[in-house]
């Protein structure tokens, strides 16, 4: 059967890396291959993964991961799934340029024939790609696809061991940590609360931190809010920050511009608060309330309460 290649997120319980290897077991026998985190093997195992391939950075930045993919896939070709963030999409073109294969960016799945679902324009438009090469590289959208976990049955577990750092290999000299707060992660929380312009300066401390604290939910926010300093870039929803499919996403005072909604209108459940009647949110929102946030919010969290 085909190999199909994924690059593991090196973080424990990354749900992209379960995404991945969902996409890939359509594909052939899947290897996920992980840098510097050996005690994530086991978990990866549990995704679906026939076979796990540690590898050891010895400090250097990006080429593990590249080296370790081109090495397998150049000894038995078959495709390759890396995480669709800056990082992935780096290590995609490097591979790709290595390997004479073709690149896809940012699909939101993969057929057994090795096209690709795209969604272009804002995802107003929905297309099918394909790429040449026997190593077609494909960067996953995060959360575009749900995780299915499949254990394998029969697993291996393997250590490959590359070429030290060179001369001119750039490497890490010390590395701190992002420090996370108690929320979960944006890409990965269940539910979200968001808030846009609507809500004014004052209001992601007063009305969208309050009403995450009830559901234990990570905070989003639309770009106009990031570029105002309202909050962290982090934050940031839609086509130029992250994508988000929870089971419950709340949207107070957005607008529902078309960058924004390509963020999010893949969540579960979609619930507005807006007092504007007309804006755009209300056409993706199953639940929509046409009022002001500052009225409402506070008397939603009572009730929750």
């Amino acid at each position: 059967m085909t190999n199909v290649y994924v690059l593991a997120e090196s973080a424990a319980h990354s749900a992209i890396t379960a995404e991945m290897i969902t996409v890939a077991r359509n594909l052939g026998d899947v290897t996920a291959v992980l840098v510097d985190a050996p005690e994530l093997a086991e978990e990866i195992t549990q995704l679906g993964a026939q076979r796990v391939v540690h590898v050891n950075s010895q400090g250097r930045v990006l080429l593990p991961a590249v080296d370790a993919l081109q090495t397998l896939a150049a000894a038995q070709p078959g495709p390759i799934i890396v995480p669709g963030h800056a990082t992935g999409n780096e290590i995609a073109g490097r591979l790709a340029a290595r390997l004479a294969s073709g690149v896809l960016r940012d699909v939101v799945g993969v057929n057994p024939d090795r096209t690709a679902q795209q969604s272009i324009f804002g995802d107003t438009v929905s297309v099918s790609a394909a790429v040449g090469g026997e190593c077609p590289v494909y960067t996953l959208r995060p959360g575009a696809v749900p995780a299915e976990l499949v254990p394998a049955a029969d697993v291996t577990i393997e250590t490959l061991e590359l070429a030290g750092p060179g001369a001119l290999d750039a490497t890490v000299e010390s590395f701190t940590p992002a420090v996370h707060g108690d929320r979960p992660e944006l890409t990965e929380a269940k539910v979200v609360v968001a808030g846009g312009r609507g809500v004014g300066e004052d209001g992601f401390a007063t009305l969208v931190e309050p009403l995450a604290d009830v559901f234990g939910a990570a905070i989003g926010a639309t770009r106009d809010v990031v570029d105002q300093g309202w909050a962290d870039g982090s934050m940031q929803v839609g086509q130029t920050g992250v994508t988000v499919s929870p089971d419950l996403y709340i949207a107070l005072g957005i607008s529902g511009a078309i960058q924004h909604k390509s963020g999010m209108q893949t969540s579960k459940t979609i619930v507005a608060i807006n007092n504007d009647e007309d804006a755009h949110i209300f056409d993706i929102a199953d639940l929509g309330l046409v009022a002001n946030v500052e009225d409402v919010v506070p008397v939603l969290i009572e009730r929750l309460k």
